[in-house]
């Protein structure tokens, strides 16, 4: 249902891979709340999938990024300021673990690996709150993706749990850092979605399977779900909702073991 919740507010989505992926879930529903968008793709590989998703929601700046590369990353941001002067929120939507490291021990994990999830699952974030401060003249909202591993030890999410729990304690961080500035900072936690990521996990359906039965609603999240409370935080109806962690999976989080 058409919104004007978000009408004139500028955004940047950073890691729809292909129209099941949690970040589209979040473009769709700000598109469909009044916001103008500018979308990221991986690579040329990337683009085709992603191309077509951005041209439906007429999304004006269509860009390259790879996080680890430095001037993409700067250029993206260029393109916001030379387009808009400007930038209301943004969704860092990144993840990634070497396949070798992310089905193995944290105890066996490389150094190479590791440091690899770190910066880009992680770090990233930092280095575009950095780069979006200056965009963000009157206020704005960061957000990222973060997943129940970070608190507790998911069986075979491995290494990812560190880096999501370096993750969420960096959202803590920027928002302290830089809320005098009216810039909030806030992680989605959304239980398991059958994404293109979630599919480099060992056992993946296992998870589902236990998401559905052990949350109090018995039911899966739906990108939809998500992107829902993605274009809550951005409003300003969150206004002083900042170093939240907001869990959106039927509950499972409650419940012990």
């Amino acid at each position: 249902m058409k919104s004007s919740a978000l009408s004139h507010k500028k955004g940047l989505v950073v890691g729809i891979a292909n129209d099941k992926s949690i970040a589209w879930g979040c473009a769709h529903a700000f598109h469909e709340a009044g916001a103008e968008l500018a979308i990221t793709y991986l690579n040329d590989k990337a683009e085709p999938h992603v191309r077509p998703l951005a041209e439906s929601i007429v999304s004006p700046l269509i860009l390259p990024l790879d996080v680890q590369n430095e001037e993409q990353m700067k250029a993206v941001f260029q393109a916001v300021e030379d387009k808009w002067g400007k930038l209301d929120f943004l969704l860092h939507a990144v993840a990634f673990a070497p396949k070798s490291d992310l089905n193995g021990r944290v105890t066996d994990s490389s150094r190479e690996g590791f440091l690899a999830a770190m910066d880009i699952s992680c770090h990233s974030f930092i280095r575009m709150a950095r780069l979006a401060e200056p965009l963000m003249k009157d206020g704005g909202c960061l957000l990222t993706l973060s997943y129940h591993g970070a608190q507790k030890v998911v069986e075979h999410y491995n290494m990812m749990g560190p880096v999501k729990s370096a993750l969420e304690a960096s959202v803590r961080a920027l928002a302290a850092e830089l809320g005098q500035k009216n810039i909030r900072v806030n992680a989605l936690s959304p239980g398991p979605i059958a994404t293109r990521a979630a599919s480099g996990i060992d056992h993946f359906d296992e998870l589902l399977t236990l998401a559905k039965d052990k949350s109090p609603q018995h039911e899966l999240v739906c990108i939809d779900c998500v992107g829902a409370y993605a274009r809550f935080l951005v409003s300003d109806e969150a206004r002083l909702v900042t170093g939240s962690v907001s869990y959106i999976d039927a509950g499972f989080s409650i419940m012990a073991a």
